[in-house]
């Protein structure tokens, strides 16, 4: 079965739906952790009492970002594709559920994932846990051999590699830096379109 044959899909957010603009590097900086460490687990490995008010600056940098936030290119014309497709449609992302769906409303795409088919920190174990897959494929009742994990980070790709879901990297730069875990890789979204209408009509 080819990628854009699948039915049940689940985006990653940052990077993905919207344009990249979060400067990890910076925050690492700011809250005092070691450069290159995942913050979420770099903050959990912490004491609590430091813990939480690192969270509170976390989920105050998440905020000021979702207002921003802009539509990704390619994103529509994917996103009409697998509605007009009939497609179950999901978010899954290591922001807060509420930051999340802010930020669904700021680009535009509110109307199109359900609130209950987003999927934040606090809902499953932050990827590259499969948890969140597996809970939105539960609810759909979808098999993972129907579904696909699109992302722009090793973390997205591995939690779907974890998951058996197909995968999909948004690279626009072109490096396919993590070819293992990477099924299809694509510089805007819009290419899955594209390829599916060329394969229809070869």
């Amino acid at each position: 079965m080819t990628v854009t044959a699948r039915r049940y899909w689940i985006f990653d957010l940052d990077g993905t739906l919207s344009v990249p603009q979060h400067d990890f590097a910076a925050l690492r900086s700011e809250l005092g952790l070691p450069q290159g460490a995942p913050i979420l687990e770099a903050i959990a490995a912490l004491p609590p009492e430091r813990a939480t008010g690192l969270l509170a600056a976390v989920d105050a940098w998440e905020w000021r970002h979702a207002d921003t936030a802009q539509l990704a290119p390619g994103v529509g014309v994917l996103i009409s594709h697998l509605v007009a497709a009939g497609c179950r449609l999901g978010v899954l992302t290591r922001n807060r559920r509420d930051v999340a769906l802010r930020t669904l409303a700021v680009i535009g795409l509110a109307e199109v994932f359900a609130d209950a088919d987003v999927i934040g920190r606090d809902e499953a174990a932050a990827k590259p846990s499969p948890e969140g897959i597996a809970k939105l494929l539960g609810r759909w009742q979808g098999a993972p051999q129907d579904a696909v994990m699109v992302g722009d980070f090793r973390f997205d790709l591995e939690a779907g590699r974890a998951a058996g879901v197909a995968t999909v990297l948004v690279d626009p730069k072109g490096r396919d830096p993590w070819p293992e875990v990477t099924d299809c890789r694509v510089a805007t979204l819009a290419e899955l379109v594209t390829d599916a209408v060329a394969g229809e009509s070869s």
